[in-house]
């Protein structure tokens, strides 16, 4: 159901509204669309700055690896089907140390697996979403954007740019990392800066991935590619290179032919040779986290509540367990005609997120720390560690668990 842009003064009550509709809110809302209530039926509005496109922050140009763990949840939801065809599937992972003897795979035929994860394109991903939503009871208001957030005890009244006004019990912040939730209650986040940018594109190769995913830990930062469907025939893969923000400067910038001489020394010629890279975009990385991504009537998830290195591909699997989590807490509410928004469900949610995104944001800080470190010690270290996890396969099972957003 769209609702309409036109002026209003009349206000829209809601039980639950979410701000943000990229891949956490999106899959809230569908999510919670499909939740029952012993009372009435649940009232959910989305509230969108523009639809999906390759400007759109969180639906651009970039792929992303979904774990299997979050196929799962996602096939649970009934979502996956409506995203299934838009997957390359993740059968094999390379990880290499360059310039040290350190590496290792994980394979998914080692877990009995048909894949460890499903690549999508974040552009075709919103649109199919939204194709769903347009569907669904969710009252969506895209483009609209939040400029005014008024608390009260028992609700809040979002203001929107369009002058529709929503009152919600319950305020779900997917609004990543410039929250405007989180600004309007001046609540505070923790920020660590890697001092990298992420340059993003998508390289066309020479050979077939054979649905193999590199990971390459080089002086500056990792260097990740990701198998994708072929366009046209032609073999793609998608990259993420953190470089120091000076280099990533430089290869923004430089031609295309001096960008894949540089990019093919740095990785090698494992995945074939690169022979044509699309446009390339700059991402600043930096680690940013709300110590309680809860509030009065209000809930944090996805970027909003947690941005992530992408080094370990984990942003969107912990958002969606931040989605599940939620929905168990809310589900148990419903069924009990409790107020969804009351001050026992937020922190039953807090409590329900907080071991895990403490292990998740710790374990990433140590990898992008300890794998751009070039310290001869910490090297070896990390070497022997990787060639551990060849040597001794038993040892892959919990990396192994942890990569495919198993808890």
């Amino acid at each position: 159901m769209t609702a309409t842009n036109q002026m209003q003064t009349s206000i829209q009550n809601v039980d639950i509204a979410i701000v943000g509709g990229a891949m956490a809110g999106a899959t809230l809302a569908l999510a919670l669309s499909q939740l029952s209530s012993p009372n009435a039926p649940l009232k959910v509005a989305l509230i969108e700055a523009m639809p999906p496109s390759t400007n759109h922050p969180g639906f651009d140009a970039r792929s992303i690896a979904i774990a299997h763990g979050s196929i799962f949840q996602l096939s649970r939801l009934g979502i996956w089907p409506k995203l299934a065809h838009l997957g390359t599937p993740i059968r094999d992972i390379h990880v290499s140390d360059r310039g040290h003897f350190g590496m290792t795979e994980l394979n998914a035929e080692q877990f009995h697996l048909d894949a460890l994860g499903q690549v999508v394109e974040l552009e075709r991903v919103g649109k199919a979403l939204f194709d769903e939503l347009k569907k669904s009871s969710v009252l969506l208001f895209c483009p609209a954007k939040l400029s005014d957030l008024k608390a009260d005890i028992d609700a809040h009244t979002l203001v929107l740019d369009t002058g529709e006004h929503i009152r919600a019990k319950l305020v779900v912040a997917a609004d990543g990392l410039q929250s405007k939730v989180r600004s309007s209650f001046n609540l505070p986040v923790t920020q660590v800066s890697f001092e990298q940018t992420a340059i993003v594109a998508n390289l066309q190769t020479d050979k077939p991935h054979q649905h193999w995913a590199y990971e390459r830990f080089t002086q500056t930062g990792p260097l990740a590619l990701l198998p994708m469907a072929d366009n046209q025939g032609q073999p793609r893969l998608s990259l993420v290179w953190a470089l120091d923000d000076e280099a990533a400067n430089k290869m923004l910038n430089a031609p295309k032919q001096a960008f894949l001489a540089t990019l093919q020394q740095a990785f090698g010629y494992r995945a074939g040779q690169f022979i044509d890279v699309s446009e390339r975009h700059a991402y600043p990385l930096n680690l940013a986290y709300m110590p309680r991504p809860i509030h009065h009537r209000c809930v944090f998830i996805g970027n909003a509540a947690q941005t992530l290195h992408p080094i370990a591909g984990q942003g969107f699997n912990l958002g969606l367990r931040d989605v599940m989590s939620l929905l168990e807490v809310l589900q148990e509410a419903l069924l009990a005609g409790n107020d969804v928004g009351a001050a026992n469900i937020t922190h039953a949610y807090l409590k329900a997120r907080e071991q895990d995104r403490n292990t998740t944001l710790t374990n990433i800080e140590f990898l992008v720390r300890g794998f751009s470190n070039q310290y001869w010690p910490l090297a070896l270290g990390r070497n022997l560690g990787l060639r551990l996890l060849s040597w001794l396969p038993p040892l892959k099972t919990p990396v192994a668990h942890r990569a495919m957003g198993w808890k």
